[in-house]
C-alpha cells in the first residue's frame, strides 16, 4: 500500500496550474477554479484538517454558468470571483454581473450577489450545486481518489448535510445558506426576481464535522468582522516585520512575496492559539514538519523570533516519549510531521497523528535553541527548551546512534516508513556515485554536521548558564566529531565528502550538495573547504540557475528528478550560507545572483524546487511539474541571502555581532531597518561606498568582522 511517507505518484494535472486559485488559512485551504468553481475531480476541494469537506461547488443561473471576468485577491484567506451571465442572443453585452466573495477559515462562508445592470426586472433560478468525498489529502495528491463508500446526504431544517464512515473516523460537512433556498441533497436553489439597476444576495456557509462536532467557528451572517480576527492577525505579523529596501526591483518583489507567503504558511495550535508555527507548504503540506518548520525559523528568525519560539515549543510538545516501531517515535526523538487525515492516522499510523522517521530534525533542534539564545531569546523560554535538548541529545546519542560508531544513522522501523530520513527522502534520493542504492542504517554527511553544531549550541547554553563542566565536555564531543568526521567521509581522490556511510560503513560516494550543508556548520576542515566549494560551484554541479542535488557527473543524474539534479532554493540558502562562512564570496555572490534571477521567471516567488537543466540550454528555469507554491523554506531562501550578504552573525550573550556586508553592486542600496537582537533594533544601510550600523548605542556590544570571529 502507497503510504503518506513513501508515495511517488504524481498529483493531478490541476496541481498549481494557471486556471486555479489557492486560499489558506492555517490548515484549511481550498483550491478552485479562478471563476471560484470547484470541479468534482483532480485536485481541487476544499481541505480542512487533511480531509477534503467539499469536493464539488458549482454556481449556475438559470441553469448558465458565469464566465470570468477577473479574480482579486485580499489577504491569504479570502479572493473574490468577478462574473458574468452570458448575454442572451441577439444581445451584444451582458447585463448580469456575480460577484462571489469568498473567505475560508475552519470552513468557508461565500457570499454570492447578482447585480442586475439592466433596465428591465431579472427573474430566474440561482443554483448551487455541493458535493462531498471526504477524500484523504494524500488520496486527492496521489491521484488516487474514487467513488466514495458508506456515503450518507441528508436534507434538515438548516440545510444539506454529508457524511462518511471511514474506518474510526465519521467526518462530515453541513452547508447553510439564508434568503431560504430550496433544498435538495446536493444542491441550494434560490427563485429570484431582481429589479431593474439592483442586486440580490445570499450567504452560503460551509461548515466542517469533525469528531462529531460543527466547526462554525466565527462565521455569522451579516456579520462583516466575521474574519477579522485572521485578516488582522496575518496584518499584524506583516506590519512587524523590519523594513527591507534595495535598489533593484526585482529583489525587492522577491523579498516582498517571501515575506506574503511566510505569513499565509502561518498556522496556530488548537491548544495554543496565540503561539504560530509554520507549516511546510501549500497545498499539500500545510502542517507542522520538523526538519521543515526548523530551517525555515532559522532563515526568519532574523526577520520574527515568534515562529521560532512556537516551532520549537510545539515540537517540545511532541517530543518523543516512547519505542514505537509504526511511528518509529522514540525518547527524545524529534517528530518528522503531524497529520489529521485518514490514511496518515487510520491506517498508516495506526491511530496516531505523529509520524518520527527522520534522522535531522533531532539535531537541527538543538541547533536552532542555540541559534535563538544568539539572538536574545527570552530567557525564560530557553531555560523551558533546555530539558527538550538534553532529551533530544540523549537520543542522537543512544537510539540515533544504531551501532555506537558515533554517527547518527536512520533505518525505517516498518515498510510504511520513510526508506531515506534525511532532506533527500524520496526512495531513491541517496546513491552511489554508479547509481547501486545503499543498504542501511545510512549515516548521512550533513546529518553528522548538524550533530556536530547541536553539540557546540548545547556547549554555549551550558557557558552561558554557568556550567564549565558542560561547555567542556560538548565542546570536547564536538571536536571529536569533527575529527571522525573528516576522515571517515572525506574522498581523498575525489575530492569531496560521501554523501553518507551505508551499513557496511562504505563510503557513499555520490556528488552532491549536501556538503554544502557542512559548511554550513563548520563540520568542514579548512584544508578542504576549496575542494568543497569549487565543486559546489563547478559545472556539473552548478546549472547557472543554482547548485544541483545531485552532479550531471552521477548515474543517476536526471535534471526533471526529485533529488536527482534538480535545484531547491533552500539548499542553495544553506550552501551558500557554508560558503560566505568560510570567506568564499564570490562563490556565494554567484548562488545568490542566479536564485534571485530564477525567482524573476516564476513570478518573484522561489517554488519549492525546480529542473536542474544548464542556464545555457533554455533562456529560463524550468519548472518541476509538482513543486509546492508557495513553500516555506524556499520562501525564507530570499531572507538567508539577505543575511548572507550581509555576513551578519549576532551572539547576544557575549554581547557581540559580526557584521561585514559583501553585496553585489546590483541590488545597492540596501537597507535592513528595525532589526532586533535582545532588545536592540538595529538599522543596516548598504551603499556603494560602504556600510553603516546603527541602534547599538550604548548596549556595549562590539561589532567585528568575519575576519575576527569565526564560529
Amino acid at each position: 500500500m502507497t503510504t503518506p511517507w513513501t508515495s511517488d505518484a504524481e498529483p493531478p494535472s490541476d496541481l498549481g496550474a494557471a486556471n486555479t486559485v489557492t486560499l489558506l488559512d492555517g490548515t484549511t485551504f481550498c483550491i478552485s477554479e479562478t471563476g471560484g468553481d470547484i470541479r468534482p475531480s483532480g485536485a481541487q476541494g476544499l481541505f480542512v484538517r487533511d480531509t477534503r469537506v467539499l469536493s464539488q461547488w458549482a454556481l449556475t443561473f438559470d441553469g448558465v454558468a458565469p464566465t470570468l471576468l477577473d479574480m482579486q485577491r485580499g489577504e491569504p484567506s479570502h479572493a473574490t470571483y468577478l462574473s458574468r451571465i452570458p448575454p442572451v442572443d441577439g444581445q451584444g453585452d451582458s447585463t448580469m454581473l456575480v460577484v462571489r466573495s469568498r473567505h475560508i477559515g475552519e470552513g468557508m462562508t461565500e457570499r454570492i450577489t447578482l447585480r442586475n445592470l439592466a433596465t428591465t426586472d431579472a427573474r430566474g433560478v440561482l443554483r448551487l450545486c455541493v458535493d462531498a468525498d471526504f477524500a484523504d489529502l494524500f488520496e486527492v495528491k496521489d491521484g488516487r481518489t474514487s467513488s466514495p463508500d458508506h456515503l450518507a446526504r441528508a436534507v434538515d431544517d438548516e440545510g444539506i448535510g454529508i457524511s462518511r464512515t471511514r474506518g474510526t473516523q465519521h467526518p462530515g460537512v453541513h452547508v447553510r445558506a439564508d434568503g431560504d433556498p430550496d433544498l435538495e441533497p446536493q444542491a441550494l436553489s434560490w427563485r429570484v426576481t431582481i429589479p431593474a439597476r439592483s442586486e440580490y444576495a445570499v450567504t452560503v456557509h460551509v461548515e466542517p464535522v469533525v469528531d462529531g462536532v460543527r466547526l462554525t467557528g466565527r462565521r455569522e451572517p451579516g456579520d462583516p468582522s466575521a474574519y477579522a480576527k485572521p485578516a488582522s492577525r496575518f496584518y499584524e505579523w506583516r506590519h512587524g516585520i523590519p523594513e527591507l529596501t534595495t535598489g533593484d526591483p526585482g529583489l525587492s518583489a522577491v523579498l516582498e512575496r517571501s515575506i506574503e507567503d511566510l505569513g499565509a504558511l502561518r498556522i496556530f495550535d488548537d491548544k495554543h492559539p496565540d503561539r504560530a508555527v509554520v507549516a511546510a507548504g501549500a497545498p499539500w503540506f500545510m502542517a507542522l514538519f520538523g526538519r521543515d518548520s526548523i530551517l525555515t525559523s532559522w532563515m526568519l528568525l532574523p526577520l520574527d523570533s515568534s515562529m521560532t519560539v512556537g516551532t520549537l515549543q510545539t515540537l517540545a510538545d511532541h517530543q518523543g516519549t516512547e519505542t514505537d516501531a509504526v511511528t518509529e517515535e522514540q525518547p527524545g526523538r524529534i517528530l518528522h510531521e503531524i497529520r489529521f487525515g485518514h490514511t496518515a492516522v487510520d491506517l498508516t499510523l495506526g491511530g496516531s497523528r505523529v509520524y518520527y522517521g527522520t534522522a535531522d530534525a533531532t539535531p537541527l533542534f538543538v541547533m536552532l535553541i542555540g541559534e535563538l539564545a544568539r539572538w536574545g531569546g527570552d530567557p525564560a523560554v530557553i531555560k523551558g527548551l533546555l530539558p527538550h535538548a538534553d532529551r533530544a541529545l540523549d537520543w542522537i546519542e543512544d537510539a540515533g546512534d544504531r551501532d555506537g560508531d558515533g554517527f547518527v544513522e536512520y533505518q525505517r522501523g516498518t515498510d510504511q516508513g520513510l526508506v531515506n530520513q534525511g532532506w533527500k527522502d524520496s526512495w531513491d534520493g541517496i546513491s552511489f556515485a554508479d547509481g547501486r542504492l545503499p543498504t542501511g542504517p545510512i549515516a548521512l554527511a550533513e546529518v553528522q554536521a548538524y550533530t556536530y553544531a547541536a553539540f557546540l549550541a548545547r556547549a554555549d547554553l551550558a557557558r552561558a548558564a554557568g556550567d564549565d563542566d558542560g561547555h567542556h565536555s560538548w565542546s570536547t564531543k564536538a571536536a571529536d566529531l569533527k575529527r571522525r568526521f573528516n576522515e571517515a567521509f572525506w574522498i581523498p581522490d575525489r575530492g569531496w565528502y560521501a554523501v553518507g556511510l551505508d551499513g557496511d560503513k562504505q563510503q557513499i560516494d555520490s556528488l552532491t550538495s549536501n556538503m554544502g550543508h557542512c559548511l554550513w556548520t563548520g563540520i568542514v576542515d579548512d584544508d578542504k573547504a576549496a575542494a568543497v566549494a569549487d565543486h559546489l560551484l563547478s559545472p556539473e554541479l552548478f546549472s547557472g540557475w543554482g547548485i544541483r542535488t545531485l552532479a550531471t557527473s552521477m548515474e543517476r543524474f536526471n535534471p526533471m528528478g526529485y533529488h536527482n539534479g534538480s535545484v531547491w532554493p533552500h539548499d542553495n540558502a544553506l550552501c551558500a550560507a557554508g560558503l560566505m562562512r568560510y570567506g568564499f564570496v564570490d562563490h556565494t555572490q554567484r548562488v545568490v545572483t542566479a536564485l534571485l534571477d530564477a525567482a524573476g521567471h516564476f513570478g518573484h516567488r522561489l517554488p519549492e524546487l525546480f529542473s536542474g537543466f544548464d542556464r545555457d540550454d533554455f533562456p529560463s528555469p524550468v519548472p518541476y511539474p509538482t513543486s509546492c507554491s508557495p513553500q516555506a523554506w524556499a520562501a525564507a531562501t530570499p531572507l538567508s541571502f539577505l543575511r548572507t550578504l550581509l555576513r551578519f552573525d549576532p551572539d547576544a550573550r557575549r554581547e557581540q555581532i559580526v557584521c561585514a556586508p559583501s553585496v553585489p553592486d546590483q541590488y545597492l542600496p540596501l537597507g535592513v531597518h528595525g532589526l532586533r537582537i535582545d532588545g536592540l533594533r538595529l538599522t543596516i544601510d548598504v551603499t556603494a561606498g560602504g556600510w553603516l550600523m546603527d541602534g547599538v548605542g550604548d548596549a556595549g556590544f562590539s561589532v567585528m568582522s568575519p575576519s575576527d570571529h569565526r564560529r
